[in-house]
C-alpha cells in the first residue's frame, strides 16, 4: 500500500469531485488489478469532470515516477552511488492485459474508445516502457499491465533546426509534446515498409521508445541530405551533432 502521505492532496469543496478523489485516493492505495478499482480506471473515471483533480493526479505521478521518489529509488535494491534506479515491467505487480492500444498514427485507445483528453494521453506516455522482448507495458509504483502498439508509441510531427554542417542540431516534436535531439544516443533508423517499398524511419525518445517521423518530417530531412560515407561506401545522409545518419540502414551512424 502507498503512504498516504504521496497522494496528491486536494482542496476541492464539489461532493462529486470529493466522491472521485475518494475513489481514485483508495483504488491507488490499494493497487488492485480489477476493472472497477485499479489506478487506471481512477484517472479515467477523474477525467469525466473533474479536470483539477486529473491535473494533482499528474503531479503525483510524476513525483513518483522521478529518480528521486522512494518508490523509484527503492526498486530492486541497492543502486550505486549517483546511478539513477532504471525498473523494468517485472519489477511492480502485473495486471495482465490493458484492454489499452496506441495506433499506427498515434492515437491511444482505451476499450475500443479513442482518447480524447491529450492531458490524459501525456500522462499515459511518462509512465510507458517497452522490454527488451518488444512488449509495452504501463508501469506506475503500484502496478504494470501490457498495451498493444501497433508500430512505434509517438509520431515526430515536427523538426527544428540549428546551425548548419556537421555540427547542426536537429530536434524533433512528438505528438505528445516531447522534445528530442537528434544524436549518437538518440539516432536515427530508416526501415522499409515490406509492402508499400516506402521508408519508415524512426528516432530513439527515450528508454527503447521510438517516434515514428510524420510524412512532412522525413522529407524536410531528405531536402537536408549531403553525401557521406559509411561503410567504405558513399551514401545519402543527414548530420546532427557531429554524427552522420545514413537515410537508408539508419540504425548505424558514423561520428566525427
Amino acid at each position: 500500500m502507498i503512504d498516504d502521505g504521496l497522494l496528491p492532496k486536494y482542496n476541492l469543496t464539489d461532493g462529486r469531485t470529493q466522491a472521485l478523489q475518494t475513489f481514485a485516493q483508495e483504488s491507488i492505495s490499494a493497487a488492485i488489478c480489477s476493472a472497477s478499482a485499479s489506478v487506471w480506471e481512477a484517472v479515467f473515471v477523474i477525467t469525466v469532470s473533474a479536470t483539477p483533480v486529473l491535473a494533482n493526479l499528474m503531479e503525483w505521478y510524476k513525483a513518483m515516477t522521478s529518480n528521486e521518489s522512494p518508490a523509484a529509488s527503492s526498486i530492486d535494491g541497492q543502486q550505486e552511488a549517483g546511478e539513477s534506479p532504471q525498473p523494468t515491467a517485472e519489477d511492480f505487480p502485473s495486471c495482465g492485459d490493458f484492454d489499452m492500444r496506441i495506433a499506427r498514427d498515434g492515437t491511444w485507445f482505451y476499450r475500443g474508445t479513442p482518447i480524447g483528453r491529450m492531458q490524459l494521453v501525456k500522462l499515459f506516455s511518462t509512465v510507458l516502457r517497452r522490454e527488451d522482448d518488444g512488449t509495452y507495458w504501463l508501469v506506475t509504483p503500484v502496478e504494470r499491465g501490457r498495451i498493444e502498439v501497433e508500430d512505434a508509441p509517438f509520431i515526430a510531427e515536427e523538426i527544428q533546426e540549428e546551425g548548419e554542417g556537421q555540427t547542426r542540431v536537429l530536434k524533433f516534436r512528438t505528438n505528445v509534446g516531447d522534445w528530442v535531439e537528434l544524436d549518437s544516443e538518440h539516432p536515427l533508423r530508416v526501415e522499409q515498409d515490406p509492402e508499400t517499398g516506402e521508408p519508415r524511419p524512426y528516432i530513439t525518445v527515450r528508454n527503447n521508445l521510438e517516434a515514428r517521423l510524420a510524412r512532412s518530417v522525413f522529407y524536410h530531412l531528405v531536402e537536408l541530405a549531403v553525401p557521406g560515407h559509411h561503410n567504405g561506401e558513399e551514401i545519402l545522409g543527414i548530420w546532427s551533432k557531429n554524427t552522420f545518419f545514413p537515410l537508408e540502414n539508419a540504425g548505424q551512424t558514423t561520428s566525427t
